[in-house]
């Protein structure tokens, strides 16, 4: 069982917290297949996903979404109360497309692919959750899954999510997790798998 620290307790993520939460998020996607399909440049992919994720968080989660993290991780999630208001704007598009340069194009596909892919009933979000591969293994990522999840029990929903990476899939399956789905982005992406978790009694 891994012991609870002051480092990896989940707390509110605020705007204030935006650089910390990026550069975290960019060290634990750096090996992701679909940041990778996002942004091939080896040379500039950590500096692009400090943008992305930066941008997400300010623009978008921070915002509308529920966002915790700790020392060494972060999470994005999205209840049913702020899905419509967690859709990124035309500024935050604007943004987002700089950022991915050509890629843009394949940005939009993958993003229009889940949503069809996605689900029709009331539920939680699991957008985005990574830990600084220098901490794993001390129960950060943990930690924030257990905060989020407890959420959704009290709402007594389910929660969705995405992985592109085949030995996330285990790790959420320990939390109840299991595959609904599974397809490739197009245009050659990674295979997405769709995630649901049904809700818990308390």
């Amino acid at each position: 069982m891994t012991r609870m620290t002051l480092s990896n307790t989940p707390k509110t993520a605020t705007i204030d917290d935006a650089h910390t939460v990026g550069r975290t998020l960019a060290s634990a996607f750096g090996d992701d297949p679909m940041m990778r399909w996002f942004f091939p440049d080896d040379a500039s992919r950590e500096t692009d996903l400090v943008r992305y994720f930066t941008t997400l968080f300010t623009r978008q989660y921070g915002l509308h979404g529920v966002c915790e993290r700790t020392g060494s991780a972060a999470a994005f999630w999205v209840s049913p109360e702020g899905a419509d208001k967690a859709d990124p704007d035309a500024e935050t598009i604007r943004r987002l497309v700089e950022i991915l340069g050509d890629r843009a194009p394949v940005f939009q596909q993958a993003v229009t692919a889940a949503a069809e892919h996605g689900p029709r009933e009331p539920h939680w979000y699991l957008a985005v959750i990574g830990a600084d591969p220098a901490a794993r293994g001390r129960g950060h990522g943990s930690a924030l899954l257990r905060s989020g999840l407890a959420k959704a029990d009290a709402d007594g929903l389910p929660v969705y999510l995405e992985s592109s990476k085949p030995d996330n899939l285990p790790v959420y399956e320990h939390f109840g997790f299991k595959v609904v789905d599974e397809f490739p982005l197009p245009g050659g992406g990674p295979v997405l798998w769709a995630m649901k978790r049904d809700p818990r009694g308390a």
